[in-house]
């Protein structure tokens, strides 16, 4: 899967990172290809990348993160290719569309509304997920939530609908 990372310069990199058979992560990023092995999850995470580790801590929710890194704190942003499309898809849907769907593959962790509840832009509505990173996905707009499609513990594709506002 491809990701954006903008480092606290505001310079972009792209990163494709993809699982090995081995479970082992490969990530190509400025020309080169890296193996790394990821340990740890939520908040605290150890990566072995080609055989020096690193230890990491994250704040926030993606695409703005926190990271602290050898004793360092950055802010960086991170957005996979499928939540940019799906954003795009969003925005282009204008105020009409009601549907909130997972930008990418993972697996709900929590379902933070319920079926009849009024909501505001912006409002965090449901957390998935993917690559050990949690990922909360907010309201675009104001409304009603008229169904939920998943319920914590579901792994789900990426587009897959997760739930419906009015």
């Amino acid at each position: 899967m491809r990701y954006f990372v903008t480092l606290p310069s505001g310079r972009e990199i792209p990163v494709d990172v993809s699982q090995l058979p081995s479970g082992r992560l490969q990530a190509a990023l400025e020309g080169r290809t890296v193996d790394v092995d990821a340990f740890g999850s939520g908040t605290a995470t150890h990566l072995l990348v080609e055989g020096r580790g690193v230890d990491l801590w994250l704040e926030g929710t993606p695409p703005q993160l926190g990271v602290v890194a050898s004793g360092q704190r950055y802010q960086i942003k991170v957005e996979s290719e499928r939540s940019r499309d799906a954003i795009g898809i969003s925005k282009a849907q204008g105020q009409g569309a009601g549907l909130l769907r997972s930008p990418m593959p993972g697996r709900v962790l929590k379902v933070l509304v319920q079926e009849g509840d009024t909501i505001r832009a912006g409002q965090p509505l449901v957390v998935v997920e993917a690559m050990k990173m949690e990922n909360e996905l907010a309201a675009e707009r104001d409304g009603v939530v008229k169904q939920i499609f998943v319920s914590p513990g579901a792994t789900v594709e990426g587009g897959a609908r997760l739930l419906e506002v009015d």
